[in-house]
């Protein structure tokens, strides 16, 4: 028999769809290792960049925020917009509302997802075939780590934590990297932090190779945001604040223009509360890019050029790239080629519909592939609110 919902993935986006989606009565199955982002691709030690106020999983009745997690096990408190939330309380949290919401949860790994006369078929590596009519991916970061092409052209067997050019998706631990000497590239808020972690970590040095001509820069403290802008998960202004409450308008807009307000309003940046930690401990060579990379001896080397023409060449123990992630619909591979074929894409992720439907009927994204049809919101934990809601009820409608 046909399970009315499948919702692959088990982090805030799978957890708060799959609430919501039973919420509304329909029977669902989510398939995944819960909170597994942000447990095994996100370094100890790291903050979450969000509020308290927007860092909780979406729910359809209260009693789960992360002020009611903090309330029932002791931990935090995380209220005020002054509070830091490390990343290993989010993962705990997470997996409260996990049991709380989702206790049934199959800890498994959807293998395939292709499309049948009435509906779609699932393979788990557990051996189990699943139909369902409608199924909704929710996968976060899995395979969407973004590398440069010419530091990818350097390491033709991918990148590896212990070889000599990594992505930052893959270090939890970054201790391995001790008493050695490190370039981050990036200039956004996991390469600083990053680069602040792997100095605290005890790396002989840790450099910062940021393209942007500006100086790395950090956001507003609290007390210093602009008081008669209104307020956003990111910060204090109306682009912002637009952003964030109103990703529904964000898909009307021509997909250049979606392009370059992520790109002014939300440009590389650090956390306020990184500055300190970040001065006087990580060099950095700015308005740099990379053209060409090569290993020698075990040992990456970075040829640079700058927009005035002039080069020059780092070489470290270790390249981390922290240069976030990309939807490539090619790294779903989970997904059947027949079925991916058929999904449109704009500006970089799938063509969704308000209800987050794509263009195969009965298949639904949320998370990460939604950012390019509802703005950079998708991005954090606080677009639950805006995404749960509306996604099981289009599915509710479609398959209820």
């Amino acid at each position: 028999m046909n399970t009315p919902v499948a919702v692959v993935g088990a982090g805030p986006y799978g957890l708060s769809t799959a609430a919501h989606l039973r919420a509304r009565g329909l029977p669902v199955r989510v398939f995944g290792q819960p909170m597994v982002s942000w447990r095994a691709r996100m370094p100890a030690g790291m903050l979450l960049t969000s509020t308290p106020a927007a860092s909780s999983i979406d729910a359809p009745q209260p009693g789960h925020g992360l002020g009611d997690f903090c309330a029932a096990t002791g931990e935090g408190p995380y209220e005020s917009d002054w509070d830091l939330v490390p990343v290993e309380s989010f993962v705990r949290y997470g997996q409260w509302v996990q049991q709380r919401l989702v206790p049934d949860l199959e800890q498994v790994r959807v293998v395939s997802v292709d499309r049948r006369a009435d509906g779609f078929e699932l393979k788990l590596d557990s051996g189990e075939q699943v139909g369902a009519r409608a199924v909704v991916v929710a996968t976060g970061l899995s395979g969407l780590a973004q590398l440069p092409p010419e530091l990818a052209a350097a390491i033709p067997d991918g990148p590896s934590a212990t070889g000599p050019v990594s992505h930052s998706s893959q270090h939890h631990d970054l201790s391995p990297l001790a008493g050695r000497s490190v370039v981050v590239i990036g200039a956004g808020q996991s390469a600083l932090e990053s680069a602040v972690l792997l100095a605290e970590a005890g790396a002989e040095s840790v450099r910062v190779v940021a393209r942007g001509p500006a100086a790395v820069g950090f956001g507003t403290p609290p007390d210093r945001q602009p008081r008669l802008r209104p307020s956003s998960p990111f910060g204090n202004a109306w682009s912002l604040h637009a952003l964030s409450y109103h990703a529904g308008a964000f898909r009307r807009l021509p997909v250049p223009a979606r392009r370059y307000l992520v790109r002014r309003v939300l440009g590389p940046r650090g956390a306020w509360w990184l500055r300190d930690r970040f001065t006087g401990r990580v060099q950095v060579t700015q308005g740099r890019r990379i053209v060409r990379a090569t290993v020698r001896d075990g040992r990456p080397a970075l040829a640079l050029r700058g927009a005035d023409g002039q080069g020059g060449e780092l070489v470290a123990d270790h390249v981390l790239a922290a240069t976030g992630y990309w939807m490539d619909l090619a790294a779903l591979d989970f997904l059947g080629q027949g079925l991916r074929t058929g999904i449109v894409t704009r500006a970089g992720g799938p063509l969704l519909t308000a209800g987050f439907r794509s263009s195969v009927p009965g298949l639904y994204f949320t998370g990460l592939p939604a950012a390019a049809s509802f703005g950079p919101v998708m991005r954090f934990v606080c677009g639950t609110e805006f995404a749960s809601p509306r996604l099981a009820r289009a599915v509710a409608r479609a398959h209820g």
